[in-house]
């Protein structure tokens, strides 16, 4: 009865797109104020998506295996948090939710944007119901949640153990609020070019959206990380995966975004470059969804499905690519005149020099990630492209990136002088002398990790200053800026300083090095609901005579039968112990993975940092500059 209410929704759903664009249109040739009817048009329409999305809960909760996508994703013994975050933690349930969060910012959109035009809210309204109806065609088609199955079976195939995490439970629908979020920004920067209307004051006005979208995709980016981090036995906080790189694109793009709209509202210049922007940001979320969803990127955490949707999705982004350059070509004015007043050094020239570099790094994610996919359809060549290609091509280009975030917000607007203040070049010394005493001491390579060292400790040591001087500065800015430079130190460290071993061990074995001992103590199992575990009980002692124990397990579920390795992880403020145990087939052996991870936990704590600043700059009146 859910699965069914569920699926009439939807297309309810549909059918109120078509009554919206058509009063919309009729809307839009009157003299008259906003029409109410498309404001309670749009609530109907979002009401109806949420029935939809609740129905498939509540076939999730109540195991109704006559619904195909419970069947596949579900089994009754799974626990009941689990079994309602397997509603997204599928194909056609993450489109729903897609879906949903699609209607959602629209209705939100227009609530808030109230003293808009009235015919700029009507564009944005008709380009937004666009994106919404292909969403829509999409799920009904292609991935319907709701297909029915004769006979019912007796019970489900299970959910993929790996999904069974309550980080990875929360991750997509926050992670989905980002991604989505870049419709409205897609969708008012249309309505805007249209109208021509890429201005001062439509810059101030979007800038929230683009705050809240980046807010969301910052945290869910996060969240998939620590996930991929205790859960997938990674030992680190990111490894280039293919979907890891889908969600820093667009990341990037909003980032540079958000930067570009601070050059508008001051100076009414990069209007070309912000249109771009934000067409660029909405474009790469839907190639996230198009390389995801169609199984061609091998990731852990793709969805392997039949080529049709993922030709869908390609043809429906070119449609919206096309319309959109149609309307950034033909429709906007370029603005070139003020150009060529940019001072070179000015706080605008550092933030458009920033933007570049800024689109140098989301170029080279995005050749790496997809120059595997033509190799393979060229030469039939399977390739990884791995942590050495971003690290060779990204780490020279940072140390610049790093020292025009230290100076560019000391810049003026219009135009700087030539002084370099004494403050300055005495925390650039300090960061050089600590940066090669670091390294000299710790035996590193000097060269490359002194340069790196320095320009991040300049960074971390003049966000620091900006808290504690008199001087009015943008608090948002001094969060965000400092959580980054300390997420970029705590990388930093963390790769100068990890340790790995890796053996094979029996129980009751020792693995002795010169700083560590490793005893395989015993092994025990116990029973859960669905699965069961085999822990490992790990005795570590290192060179200074310090004992930890640690209790990686295995976890074996009964549906589907998977095995999943679970790794055990001690934190505290400087470093992470961290330790995964695998069976080695046909052996009496266990795999063991022994890591020592620095300053994991301040990872984590920058990019809160960070996001911290979004939420602020969110929830103030205006920036302060």
């Amino acid at each position: 009865m859910a699965s069914l209410i569920g699926l009439y929704s939807l297309f309810f759903g549909l059918c109120s797109s078509f009554l919206i664009i058509f009063f919309s249109i009729k809307n839009f040739r009157n003299f008259l104020n906003f029409d109410s009817k498309i404001l309670s048009l749009t609530f109907l329409q979002f009401f109806f998506v949420v029935v939809s999305f609740l129905g498939l809960i509540i076939s999730f909760i109540n195991s109704d295996f006559s619904n195909e996508t419970v069947y596949n994703h579900s089994h009754t013994t799974k626990p009941l948090f689990y079994k309602i975050s397997g509603t997204w933690g599928n194909h056609e349930g993450s489109l729903l939710l897609w879906l949903l969060v699609l209607t959602l910012f629209l209705f939100l959109f227009l609530l808030k944007s109230k003293e808009q035009s009235k015919k700029y809210r009507i564009l944005t309204l008709f380009f937004q119901q666009i994106i919404i109806i292909g969403f829509f065609i999409f799920l009904l088609k292609t991935s319907n949640p709701f297909s029915y199955i004769f006979p019912t079976p007796a019970e489900g195939l299970g959910l993929n153990p790996i999904l069974q995490d309550p980080a990875l439970a929360i991750h997509p629908p926050i992670l989905y609020l980002g991604y989505v979020g870049s419709s409205i920004i897609f969708s008012s920067t249309l309505a805007a070019a249209t109208l021509n209307k890429i201005n001062k004051e439509w810059a101030t006005h979007i800038k929230k959206w683009v705050l809240l979208s980046w807010v969301f995709l910052t945290l869910g980016i996060l969240l998939g990380s620590i996930w991929a981090y205790y859960e997938l036995g990674w030992g680190g906080f990111w490894f280039w995966d293919p979907v890891e790189n889908v969600s820093l694109m667009p990341w990037l793009a909003l980032t540079t975004l958000l930067h570009c709209l601070l050059v508008l509202e001051k100076r009414f210049l990069l209007t070309s470059w912000v249109v771009i922007l934000s067409i660029s940001t909405f474009t790469l979320s839907m190639c996230g969804t198009f390389l995801v969803r169609s199984g061609i990127l091998n990731s852990v955490h793709t969805f392997a499905n039949d080529p049709e949707r993922g030709l869908f999705i390609l043809i429906f982004l070119f449609s919206l690519i096309f319309l959109s350059l149609f309307i950034f070509f033909f429709f906007h004015k370029f603005e070139n005149k003020n150009m060529n007043q940019l001072f070179w050094l000015s706080k605008e020239t550092s933030i458009l020099i920033n933007n570049w570099f800024m689109m140098y790094f989301l170029t080279v994610v995005l050749i790496g990630t997809i120059y595997p996919i033509f190799l393979e359809v060229i030469s039939s060549e399977k390739i990884s492209v791995g942590p050495p290609f971003y690290h060779k091509l990204i780490i020279p280009f940072l140390i610049p990136f790093l020292f025009m975030m230290a100076i560019g917000p000391k810049l003026k607007w219009i135009k700087s002088d030539m002084l370099i203040k004494k403050r300055l070049i005495v925390l650039f010394l300090i960061s050089f002398l600590l940066s090669f005493l670091l390294v000299i001491k710790l035996n590193k390579d000097i060269l490359i990790n002194s340069i790196l060292l320095t320009f991040a400790f300049y960074l971390f040591f003049v966000s620091l200053r900006d808290f504690f001087i008199k001087k009015k500065l943008s608090l948002p800015q001094n969060f965000a800026h400092f959580g980054f430079s300390l997420l970029i130190l705590s990388i930093l460290f963390n790769n100068i300083l990890s340790k790995e071993i890796i053996t094979n061990l029996k129980v009751g074995e020792i693995y002795k090095s010169e700083k560590f001992e490793i005893n395989f103590e015993n092994i025990g199992q116990v029973e859960k609901k669905n699965f069961k575990e085999i822990i490992g009980k790990f005795i570590i002692k290192d060179s200074e005579d310090n004992i930890e124990i640690l209790n990686p397990g295995l976890r074996i579920y009964n549906q589907p039968n998977i095995v999943t390795s679970e790794a055990d992880i001690k934190v505290n403020l400087f470093e992470d112990k961290f330790m995964t145990m695998n069976y080695v087939p046909n052996q009496d052996y266990f795999n063991i993975r022994y890591q020592i991870k620095p300053f994991m936990i301040w990872i984590w704590f920058s990019v809160l940092l960070i996001t911290f600043g979004g939420i602020m700059s969110v929830f103030k009146k205006r920036y302060e500059n």
